[in-house]
């Protein structure tokens, strides 16, 4: 049944929200943040009881292959896509649909990242079977996440009518697709009842999604067509470096998923965090009898409910403390409070405008 079904595991971002240890040269997916194995490293393990590593497939950034391929051995080189700059989740998606298509016209395929946490992955792997089968009904799908509570740092998924049901999974007909909303309207959105959090993870047929881009992002059609006329030519490398920094900047979700017609969502609780901050680090680790996260040498005293991650051999002492987060490296020290960590990458922001390269 599976033989047409396929991964794409997006692994070209940054980061940012987890410096210091998150860096240009090493972003969160190369990272053990969550265990002994890296977050790619996780991500592809959870596919492998459901797909072969000739199915699984990686799009990133070029310096970010020989890394990555380490960490996975097993997953064949040419399965490797590289985008030559970050030009948002649509051209990075199209571009992998052109491959997959070129290597099997009926792929489907099942669009996921790097650097997501997930708990329940026997029902991840159960819930991209029955999407395959919703999709090769023609519909894009959409993961959506059962809310635990008010998110203001996740969009949200409003369904609409029941569309069916496949195995345990129902599916319903996507009405609107919400932005990161303030917290009155986080709540209300939970109260509703009707909405989920939007995972970011999709499942569709290759050659469906190449539609809906040729019919609503016309000039990212032209160049993957471009592109995909050259595939296994010596003037493919050519043309990607010439054309792709033309593109324009999109994300699927604005680019296709708000103006496609059959978009459909599963509802589902994956025991799901997209792990975009320190704090949701935190949440994934277990604690001591103080609610304390401590790695490395790492001495408390009077310290309660505060993350330690102390990575530079160095001693990290806390007295009195609550509700902090530290991450100690060699070249960087970052203290912030439990509750602002997604501020982080604001610090990144600033180290861009001070030109400290050395330091991102």
């Amino acid at each position: 049944m599976h033989e047409h079904l396929y991964a794409l595991v997006m692994a070209g971002g940054g980061g940012t929200r987890l410096w210091p240890l998150s860096r240009r040269t090493h972003p969160k997916q190369m990272l053990p943040l969550l265990g002994e194995r890296t977050m790619f490293q996780v991500s592809v393990d959870r596919l492998l009881p459901l797909l072969p590593p000739e199915h699984i497939f990686v799009v990133t950034a070029r310096e970010q292959v020989a890394p990555l391929a380490e960490q996975m051995p097993a997953l064949p080189r040419e399965n490797f896509v590289i985008e030559p700059m970050g030009r948002g989740t649509a051209s990075c998606i199209g571009l992998s649909a052109v491959h997959l298509f070129h290597r099997d016209p009926e792929a489907v395929m099942c669009v996921v990242t790097a650097d997501h946490a997930i708990q329940r992955e026997t029902i991840f792997r159960s819930v991209l079977v029955a999407g395959q089968a919703i999709a090769e009904q023609d519909y894009l799908v959409t993961l959506g996440i059962a809310p635990l509570f008010p998110a203001t740092g996740y969009g949200y998924i409003r369904r609409g009518e029941k569309l069916g049901q496949w195995d345990v999974f129902n599916y319903f007909k996507v009405e609107q697709f919400t932005e990161k909303p303030d917290e009155e309207t986080a709540i209300r959105f939970l109260q509703e009842g009707v909405y989920s959090w939007n995972s970011g993870m999709f499942i569709w047929r290759a050659d469906r999604i190449l539609q809906e881009i040729r019919r609503w992002m016309p000039d990212l059609y032209a160049t993957l067509e471009t592109l995909g006329a050259v595939l296994d030519t010596p003037a493919y490398e050519t043309k990607l470096q010439a054309l792709w920094p033309l593109l324009h900047k999109e994300t699927i979700d604005y680019g296709i998923m708000e103006r496609a017609d059959k978009v459909a969502v599963i509802p589902v609780d994956l025991g799901w965090s997209d792990i975009g901050a320190w704090n949701s680090v935190m949440e994934f680790h277990e604690r001591d009898e103080h609610g304390n996260v401590l790695r490395g040498n790492v001495m408390d005293v009077a310290t309660l409910d505060t993350m330690v991650l102390a990575n530079a051999g160095r001693l990290v002492a806390t007295i009195g403390v609550q509700d902090l987060i530290v991450v100690d490296t060699p070249d960087a020290l970052l203290i912030t409070r439990r509750d602002l960590s997604q501020h982080v990458r604001e610090v990144v922001e600033q180290l861009k405008a001070d030109g400290k390269d050395e330091l991102l």
